[in-house]
């Protein structure tokens, strides 16, 4: 009773629903004045066609007829009063069965039950919530963020100012929370300051107001902002952002790492502790054509190959896989070992071509400077002359117009670049550009961007050797600042795990344990407490207290627990 009594005290607090009530009660007044008209009419044709009725009779007579009942019991026998029963009976049509229920609904029952689905919509997190994440918008942002969240058992929850869509965002599953991110009582609410990290991912302005009203509350709590602009990073430390992730940038930076041209190397893409995660093109070495095993890289360096790309795609590097021309071999090992791996392939000759990069936007530029950095020529086809002055004084060649346009991109000389990039916003371009320069050039190697995840199949459909999203980029660069670590980026799907070594593996070699057989996981590294050993052995043994640095999908982070938890996620690592 009293949950239905603050239910209703809440309905009747609306002012919208105040307003109603107003036009709710002249409807009223207008359907008792009509019923009191009407009886006073039976009344006068009664006594015209000679019938005597008391005035209760009356009321008693407009309302059955107005409701349809039409018992019967009361009639008249003149045309004039048919006449007038039939009147009697439309109005009573509109008014009761049209008009009464349409207000009913529209002015009771639709308040009603949306102030009862805002009650199903939380404002307020439980006292005891720790160790959570707090973002302050679902957007692409949060959803890849929040998959590898949950995969990683760390609590989220979302804030909504709309309680409608945070009711809706609640039924598909997502922990969210009513509140406006600029009120200090909403970061009450969500218990700020036992957050782990908070996610600032709405605009830039937005991210500063969100920032210093966060800061009021809750001083001390990680909070990672996402910047649209570059020049907006140093406003948010200002405002007290613990990080700035100036996410064009560094999308440019990432994608400019992928590409190949120059000395023929090994790019590092990653580091955990001392040990380095790098990718190696094997185009024109004498490691194509060979099996993983018999690259030997292991014996001659000290290096692991634990995936390798084909023509986009992640492969598992088993000993028997056979890299091609077009792979790219993933490599582990210390920078000693690395260093080694360069001075093996310092033979090869460099591939001093320009790279293509088509757009000149923020990742365009992003992924010039990177590209300049490295002694790398490039040049850049950009569709508005209006970017003509910035791109000038950065890329060696600018070629203005259509990059589907033949005669541009022969002029940007296709045909002997070694790697093309693809910077445009629009994945629809990108995947047409990805199959067009495939044609142009077979053996030019393509990095390319996308805005939305759902393209990512797409995209290496059409001949992509590299892909990266905005989004599943912010994600990993947020699980870094959650893990304390480095960024590690080899793929868009494939992550970086830290697990305890399950039950059923305390014991066993890591040859016995059959992980990478039965999940498609790497085992980069085995750390036991503060010690790690890189590059384990098969003949490894997994101590019952340690933990396992993997390498692998979330798909595989799941099959790993099925396989080894029986379908439960055990506790999280240490850092993790």
């Amino acid at each position: 009773m009293k949950f239905l009594t603050s239910q209703m005290m809440a309905v009747l607090q609306q002012r919208d629903l105040r307003k109603n009530l107003k036009a709710f009660y002249r409807y009223v007044l207008v359907l008792i004045g009509t019923i009191v008209a009407y009886s006073l009419t039976f009344h006068a044709l009664m006594v015209y066609e000679g019938q005597e009725h008391s005035w209760l009779t009356g009321f008693y007579w407009t309302l059955t007829v107005m409701t349809t009942l039409g018992f019967g019991d009361i009639t008249f026998h003149t045309d004039l009063g048919r006449a007038f029963s039939i009147l009697v009976l439309l109005t009573g049509v509109v008014l009761l069965l049209i008009v009464l229920p349409f207000t009913f609904i529209r002015n009771f029952y639709a308040p009603w039950l949306e102030a009862q689905l805002r009650f199903r919509a939380p404002r307020e997190l439980p006292e005891d919530e720790r160790d959570h994440v707090i973002l302050c918008e679902y957007d692409s942002i949060a959803q890849a963020l929040i998959l590898r969240l949950d995969v990683r058992q760390i609590p989220y929850v979302v804030l909504e100012p709309d309680p409608t869509r945070a009711v809706a965002l609640h039924g598909d599953g997502v922990r969210v929370l009513v509140g406006e991110p600029e009120s200090v009582d909403t970061w009450r609410n969500a218990r700020a300051e036992h957050a782990r990290l908070v996610v600032a991912n709405l605009s830039d302005p937005g991210n500063t107001n969100v920032t210093l009203t966060m800061r009021e509350h809750a001083p001390d709590t990680l909070l990672t902002a996402v910047a649209e602009d570059p020049n907006a990073v140093d406003i948010l430390q200002m405002a007290g952002a613990t990080h700035v992730v100036a996410l064009k940038e560094r999308l440019g930076q990432q994608l400019a790492v992928r590409v190949n041209a120059g000395a023929l190397c090994a790019h590092v893409v990653g580091r955990y502790e001392d040990l380095l995660i790098a990718e190696l093109p094997l185009r024109g070495t004498a490691m194509a054509g060979r099996t993983v095993r018999d690259t030997r890289l292991r014996e001659l360096c000290g290096v692991n190959i634990v995936a390798y790309w084909d023509r986009g795609r992640l492969r598992p590097a088993r000993p028997d896989a056979v890299l091609e021309e077009s792979s790219v071999a993933v490599v582990v090992g210390t920078e000693d070992q690395i260093d080694e791996l360069n001075a093996m392939f310092v033979i090869y000759q460099a591939n001093d071509n320009s790279v293509i990069v088509i757009g000149g936007g923020k990742v365009g530029r992003s992924v010039i400077q990177a590209l300049k950095e490295r002694g790398i020529d490039v040049t850049v086809v950009e569709e508005d002359e209006g970017l003509r002055s910035k791109l000038e004084g950065l890329a060696d060649k600018v070629v203005i117009g259509d990059a589907s346009n033949f005669d541009v991109m022969r002029q940007a000389e296709i045909g002997k670049a070694p790697s093309v990039v693809l910077t445009t916003h629009d994945d629809a371009a990108n995947i047409f550009l990805t199959v067009y320069c495939r044609r142009l050039n077979p053996k030019s190697h393509i990095v390319s961007r996308v805005t939305h995840e759902r393209n990512l199949e797409a995209i290496h459909r059409a001949g992509a050797d590299f892909v990266l999203s905005e989004s599943g980029l912010a994600a990993k660069l947020l699980i870094s600042v959650l893990q304390n670590r480095e960024l590690v980026l080899i793929g868009e799907a494939v992550e970086f795990f830290v697990v305890p070594v399950p039950p059923c593996l305390a014991g066993k070699t890591l040859m016995e344990s059959g992980i990478g057989a039965k999940t498609g996981m790497n085992v980069i590294a085995i750390r036991r407490g503060d010690q790690s050993e890189s590059s384990p052995a098969a003949s490894s043994v997994l101590a019952e207290e340690a933990s396992l640095v993997l390498l692998g999908t979330v798909e595989q982070r799941l099959e790993f627990t099925k396989a080894f938890s029986g379908g439960k996620l055990g506790k999280p690592a240490a850092g993790v």
